[in-house]
């Protein structure tokens, strides 16, 4: 089995993303010994996602794949998009985040919005990005208990439930990072042939 870095520390999305790529060993940056902080100071998911792919590539000379994620809202222009995991001030307090974006869509009618993933694989041959987009829209609540992030208030365009109330196989085959994941499978199963 082939070992791939996934150049995060979050577990749930380690998880989400094992289960999408059985035939991969996929280890996270804990399990290389990768405990310093990689500053994502890109202006765009693409820099934020090859920036952490370059590091690990390059310190550890293992190949890797990063993702960066942006929630991006029709309404807000975009927002808060690249800076999704740190939209209310702290980096990871999905509460915050979500009750700021709750509160900044207060009395909006377009609740548009699509989940964003862009993935950076590094490898000796060079660097690649796969992008995947989930389309849908912000709930005015929080439902679910599932999933990470924004999840509880996203519902994807033609579900009745929002991400957190899906199980991982069913939000794995609509998600963003399940849809740019796919296209990284696609990808790496063609390179093995």
């Amino acid at each position: 089995m082939k070992k791939l870095v996934f150049a995060t520390h979050n577990k749930n999305k380690l998880k989400e993303v094992q289960n999408l790529l059985p035939q991969y060993d996929i280890v996270d940056l804990d399990a290389i010994g990768c405990h310093e902080e990689i500053i994502e100071d890109g202006a765009t998911l693409e820099e934020n996602a090859l920036i952490k792919a370059r590091y690990v590539r390059d310190h550890y000379k293992l190949s890797c794949f990063a993702d960066d994620t942006g929630l991006e809202v029709d309404s807000l222009s975009g927002a808060p998009g690249v800076y999704s995991a740190r939209y209310a001030g702290t980096h990871g307090d999905s509460e915050k985040n979500m009750n700021k974006l709750l509160g900044a869509l207060k009395n909006k009618d377009n609740r548009k919005a699509q989940f964003r993933t862009v993935i950076a694989l590094s490898t000796d041959s060079g660097e690649l990005l796969f992008e995947g987009i989930c389309p849908g829209s912000i709930t005015e609540e929080k439902k679910g208990n599932d999933g990470f992030g924004y999840d509880p208030i996203f519902k994807a365009q033609g579900f009745d439930v929002t991400f957190a109330e899906m199980d991982l196989e069913s939000k794995g085959k609509i998600s963003h990072r399940g849809l740019a994941i796919e296209k990284l499978i696609h990808y790496l199963s063609k390179k093995d042939d």
